[in-house]
C-alpha cells in the first residue's frame, strides 16, 4: 500500500483547521465579556477621578494632579497599593463568611451588566425579563454585606450589615414598582424593548415626561440602593467607624470600593435606559453618516454613536449623584426608613395605579 505524503499533509492541515475553529469559537464567546469587563473597569476609574475632581471643586481645594496627567491615574495607583496591603482576618470571626461576602457583592452587580443595552443592538443578553433580573440580582448584594458584617465578629460591622439589609428592603420595593410602571408603558420587561418604545417620538417620547413622579422616586431609591450620601447609613464613619468594612483591609476592602462604584454606574445606566431613552436621540444618524460618507459602515457607526449617547446621559446622572453626595448631610436611620416606607412606597404605588388606569383606558 502506497501512502501519499501530500495527502497526509492535507489531513494534518484540516485537523489543525478544525482545532483553530474551536479556539476561535471560544475566543468569540469570551471576547464580548472581556470587552464589557474592560469597559466597566475604565468607567469605574473615570468615575473615581470625576468624583475627586468635582468634590475638590465644590470644596474649593485642589484635587489629584500629580499621578498621571491631571491626576487621572490616581485611582489606579490607589488600587495597586491595596493589592500589596496585608490581608488581615479577624481571629474570632467566621473566615468563610468574611471571605465570601465581598465577592458576592461584586459578582451580583457585574451580572446586571449582561442585560444593559449600551447601543443599538449592542447588548450581551436580551432577556424577556431583563429589568426584573436586575432587581432580583441587586437584592443579593446586601446579603453579601450582611455576611461580611456577621463574619467580622465586630459590633460595628454587624450593625452596618443590618442597616444595609434594612435599607435595601425599604428602597427595593419602590424601585421595583417604578420599574413595573415603565414595563406597563412599554408592554415588555426587556431593556431593548423599553428603549425602542421611547424612540417613536424622539426627545418627547422619553419616559421622563410620562413618568415624572416615577423618575423622582426611582432617582432617590437608586441613590439609596447605592448607599451614597445622604443614604450611607451602613458605613457611617461617625457612628459605626466604617460599618461592615471595619475589619477589612487589602484587596477585600478594595472589592467593596469597586462594588460601590459598579452599583452607582449600573444604577445610572438604568436611569438612562428606563427614563432617558437609552441610546436614542432626536437627531437622525443618517444625515451625519451621509455628510461624512460612511454609509458602508452605517451599522458600526450607529452602534458607536449609540454607545456615546448612552454614556453621555449616564455621566450626566453621575454628576448629579456626585454633587448630591458632597452637598447634602447624612440622614438618621429613622428618617431614612420613614422616607422609604411612608413617602416613596405610597407615591410609587399611586404612580403604578395611575399608569395601569391610563393603559386600560387607552385600550
Amino acid at each position: 500500500m502506497i501512502i501519499d505524503i501530500t495527502e497526509i499533509q492535507d489531513m494534518h492541515f484540516f485537523f489543525r483547521l478544525e482545532s483553530f475553529k474551536e479556539v476561535y469559537g471560544i475566543i468569540w464567546v469570551f471576547s464580548p465579556i472581556f470587552i464589557l469587563v474592560l469597559g466597566i473597569t475604565i468607567s469605574v476609574l473615570a468615575i473615581v477621578w470625576l468624583e475627586r475632581e468635582i468634590s475638590a471643586a465644590i470644596q474649593q481645594r485642589i484635587g489629584p494632579e500629580y499621578t498621571g496627567p491631571f491626576g487621572v491615574l490616581q485611582a489606579l495607583a490607589d488600587g495597586t497599593k491595596l493589592l500589596f496591603k496585608e490581608n488581615l482576618i479577624p481571629s474570632r470571626g467566621d473566615i468563610n463568611l468574611f471571605s465570601i461576602g465581598p465577592s458576592i457583592s461584586v459578582i451580583s452587580i457585574i451580572i446586571s451588566y449582561l442585560v444593559m443595552p449600551f447601543g443599538y443592538n449592542f447588548v450581551l443578553s436580551d432577556l424577556n425579563i431583563g429589568v426584573f433580573l436586575w432587581i432580583a440580582i441587586s437584592s443579593i448584594a446586601p446579603i453579601g454585606l450582611l455576611m461580611s458584617g456577621y463574619g467580622s465578629n465586630n459590633k460595628y460591622s454587624f450593625l452596618g450589615g443590618l442597616r444595609a439589609a434594612a435599607q435595601s428592603i425599604s428602597y427595593e420595593i419602590p424601585l421595583a414598582l417604578c420599574v413595573l410602571s415603565i414595563s406597563l408603558l412599554s408592554n415588555s420587561l426587556s431593556t431593548v424593548d423599553i428603549v425602542d418604545a421611547q424612540s417613536k417620538y424622539g426627545f418627547w417620547g422619553w419616559n421622563l415626561w410620562r413618568q415624572p413622579m416615577g423618575f423622582i422616586v426611582f432617582l432617590i431609591s437608586s441613590l439609596a440602593e447605592c448607599e451614597r450620601l445622604p443614604f450611607d447609613l451602613p458605613e457611617a464613619e461617625e457612628e459605626l467607624v466604617a460599618g461592615y468594612q471595619t475589619e477589612y483591609s487589602g484587596i477585600k476592602f478594595g472589592l467593596f470600593y469597586i462594588a460601590s462604584y459598579l452599583n452607582l454606574l449600573i444604577s445610572s445606566l438604568f436611569v438612562t435606559v428606563l427614563y432617558l431613552g437609552g441610546s436614542n436621540i432626536s437627531i437622525p444618524y443618517i444625515f451625519i453618516s451621509e455628510f461624512f460618507e460612511i454609509n458602508k459602515a452605517y451599522g458600526v457607526f450607529v452602534t458607536i454613536i449609540g454607545i456615546f449617547i448612552t454614556l453621555a446621559k449616564t455621566f450626566l446622572f453621575l454628576f448629579v449623584s456626585i454633587t448630591t453626595r458632597w452637598t447634602l448631610p447624612r440622614l438618621r436611620i429613622d428618617q431614612l426608613l420613614n422616607l422609604g416606607w411612608k413617602f416613596l412606597l405610597p407615591i410609587s404605588l399611586g404612580n403604578l395605579l395611575l399608569t395601569t388606569s391610563s393603559q386600560l383606558f387607552s385600550l
